[in-house]
């Protein structure tokens, strides 16, 4: 009877080689496709939210849903400043809370009134790319607030509230909502901090993204958290390169943050004006198609 050979060390070496260099090729791609089956889920999230956008101006007088409910005199003491978001009140829900309800997703299990970035429970709140980005206030979907519905105030008046669903020209062509960077998309890419929740810092990702400020800022336009010194928000191309966003007509698509008008400056800050060759604009964002200036926070002389 023969004796089976052993294999030796050489051969050892060369089958793990082998085994390393098919590894090698397939880890990336396995990881591309994992990251383009995020993609693909966050885009459905945001088509759903889109269509509670909808239902909701349907259902109230043709007015776009603000960012997050005016904050009424009194705070959390005065009953007009909670909402209904489908399974109970909630203190001046922001936008996603809001149109969620008429979809029939709530963003809550169960609504602590006033907890003012209790985290979402919904799967459809959730970007898979990001599922850590839960909270309320630092949500990984932001909103184009600014020229669909900004109930700040400034100068005793509401910056750009109400906002009626009939003043939008081109519903296919103005973003509703997309991924958003949050606060830290206003400084450069070496400053920013990990995600928080329910963080404060500006240079934190995902830091007051529920707001998605357009490219083009003024220096009289709202940005970021409307507090002082708060950088501008932007969109967040963690889908290879790419943002998902939606649109007021409820389609979506993946593109990049130039597309849609952002400039980027080589350290990674989103820059808020620009050269005069490539410099931002708002024709995605103004509901117009024009490159609207975002409305002024301060008050046009009578």
């Amino acid at each position: 009877m023969s004796k089976r050979r052993a294999f030796s060390i050489i051969e050892l070496l060369v089958v793990i080689a082998v085994i390393a260099l098919i590894l090698a090729v397939l880890l990336p791609a396995l990881s591309n496709s994992r990251q383009q089956g995020h993609g693909v889920k966050c885009l459905a999230n945001l088509r759903s939210l889109a269509a509670g956008w909808d239902m909701y101006a349907a259902d109230n007088d043709d007015i776009s849903a603000p960012g997050r409910m005016a904050n009424l005199p009194g705070g959390t003491s005065n009953p007009s400043n909670f909402y209904d978001v489908g399974n109970g009140l909630k203190y001046r829900p922001r936008w996603a809370a809001t149109i969620g309800k008429y979809v029939g997703i709530h963003a809550f299990d169960a609504p602590i009134p006033a907890d003012d970035a209790q985290d979402y429970d919904g799967a459809v709140y959730q970007c898979p790319a990001v599922a850590e980005r839960m909270d309320a206030r630092n949500h990984a979907y932001g909103y184009n607030h600014q020229f669909l519905g900004n109930s700040r105030t400034a100068d005793g008046r509401y910056i750009n509230f109400p906002v009626n669903r009939a003043t939008i020209s081109s519903f296919g062509g103005t973003v509703l909502a997309a991924d958003c960077l949050g606060t830290a998309a206003g400084v450069p890419s070496d400053e920013r901090a990990p995600y928080k929740n329910g963080g404060t810092g500006f240079n934190e990702l995902g830091n007051h993204g529920w707001t998605l400020d357009p490219p083009r800022l003024t220096a009289l336009s709202d940005r970021g958290t409307g507090d002082a010194g708060s950088p501008r928000t932007a969109v967040d191309p963690r889908h290879l390169g790419k943002s998902n966003v939606v649109y007021c007509d409820g389609h979506g698509e993946r593109v990049t943050p130039q597309y849609i008008g952002y400039r980027v400056a080589p350290d990674g800050t989103y820059l808020e004006v620009g050269g005069p060759s490539s410099p931002p604009h708002n024709q995605w964002f103004s509901g117009t198609g024009r490159d609207d200036d975002p409305p002024s926070k301060i008050a046009a002389p009578p």
